[in-house]
């Protein structure tokens, strides 16, 4: 530990950065190489950790989870970082090697580890010789190309086989951005329907770019892919439910606070009117706690009273409570923080929204979950390392001697 924190924090790395306003330009390109040998170097020693991990866990799928809180990264890179380890200190120790010589980089040795997935051990061994002297010097793509090529010259008969694994690991995917957008992707769906689903969406948009259309064609795209999705004919709005947090200024216009849209995050106000404002928009009465900005009731006028607990922890969490996940309540499970076997109760206190891989994990040997009076979910892992989770205040919290606003 003592020499990690050395080749991190020494004096000399302090002296460069010092000392980069005085260099020319081909230094300035000297030092950022020699800093991607450093770092490609150090995330070798991180894969080595997490193999190490993973073999002491035995391979369990809280691995994942332990990493994506340890290093504060999203599940999807802490299952690569995951992945990418274990195949680099088992079936790939040269291009293990490449990394501590700063040859290959971190992204580098995860499209080497991805591209021989497939392989047998023996076989993926076999690859990572013929990559040894193949890969230094070559960007991202070329590292994918030239470790799929040697994947097919080990295993030629494994094509077909390659492909079936392939296609079967195929899903659905969304990545949030700023600004009120986000991302809808399938990955690695079957390259026939992929390419007529693009010529289908192609010819209505271009269809639909008339004269006094406005829309560019990719727009026109993305617009008919999405009503397509939501059972539409493209590009008409469909009915489709999503939680949505506004202060009632906000919606009158008095106020340009951002909104809350669940899952994805804040949006701009203008934005949030907009959604309000939709013909199929239902409005629900959320009242607060002024000190602390969490909810404390949600109007039920038009809901049983059975499916008002239910309602209202949704409503209350927002988005799944393992900390770092950010799935909608909408689509969580609602789950015992105390088993009901064990005495738990099916009230609010007592309940929370976990998203279904979530709600797996909790129940793993190792992981304890335990939700204070105040609505924190604390979440020791197998290591013993804790993450608190709850959810933001749906406004600034506000001191007891703060005048109340209106």
């Amino acid at each position: 530990m003592a020499l990690l924190k050395e080749m991190t924090e020494s004096d000399v790395l302090g002296e460069v950065i010092g000392s980069l306003d005085s260099l020319g330009d081909r230094d300035v390109v000297d030092v950022a190489v020699a800093a991607s040998v450093g770092i490609a170097r150090l995330e070798a020693v991180r894969f080595r950790a997490i193999g190490q991990l993973g073999r002491h866990r035995g391979g369990v799928s809280s691995v994942v989870q332990e990493v994506a809180f340890a290093l504060s990264v999203v599940d999807r890179h802490a299952g690569t970082l995951v992945s990418t380890a274990e195949a680099l200190t088992t079936r790939l120790p040269r291009t293990l090697g490449l990394m501590d010589r700063g040859l290959v980089d971190g992204f580098g040795a995860a499209k080497v580890a991805a591209a021989t997935s497939w392989l047998s051990d023996e076989d993926a061994r076999a690859a990572d010789v013929l990559l040894e002297d193949r890969l230094e010097g070559k960007n991202s793509e070329q590292v994918r190309k030239a470790a799929s090529h040697a994947a097919m010259t080990v295993d030629r008969e494994g094509a077909s086989r390659r492909s079936e694994h392939s296609r079967a690991g195929r899903r659905l995917t969304v990545r949030h951005g700023e600004a009120g957008v986000a991302s809808i992707e399938v990955e690695d769906g079957p390259v026939e329907k992929v390419a007529a689903a693009y010529t289908r969406i192609d010819r209505e948009a271009r269809a639909l770019k008339t004269g006094d259309e406005p829309r560019t064609l990719d727009q026109l795209r993305a617009d008919v892919a999405l009503d397509l999705l939501l059972s539409g004919q493209g590009g008409k709005s469909e009915r489709a439910e999503v939680f949505l947090y506004m202060d009632l200024n906000t919606y009158l216009g008095v106020n340009e606070d951002p909104a809350e849209l669940a899952g994805h995050g804040h949006i701009p106000a203008s934005l949030a009117r907009e959604i309000a404002s939709g013909p199929d928009t239902v409005l629900r009465r959320i009242i607060t706690d002024p000190l602390s900005g969490q909810v404390l009731d949600l109007g039920r006028d038009r809901y049983r009273p059975t499916a008002g607990v239910g309602e209202f922890v949704r409503v209350r969490d927002r988005e799944c409570r393992r900390p770092g996940c950010h799935r909608p309540a909408q689509a969580c499970d609602l789950d015992h923080v105390v088993p009901w076997q064990f005495g738990g109760h099916t009230n609010a206190d007592e309940l929370i929204d976990l998203c279904r891989r979530d709600h797996r994990l909790k129940d793993e040997p190792g992981w304890i979950y335990r939700l204070a009076a105040d609505g924190t979910l604390t979440v020791t892992t197998p290591t013993g390392q804790r993450y608190d989770s709850s959810p933001p205040p749906l406004h600034e919290p506000r001191t007891a001697d703060e005048p109340p606003p209106f």
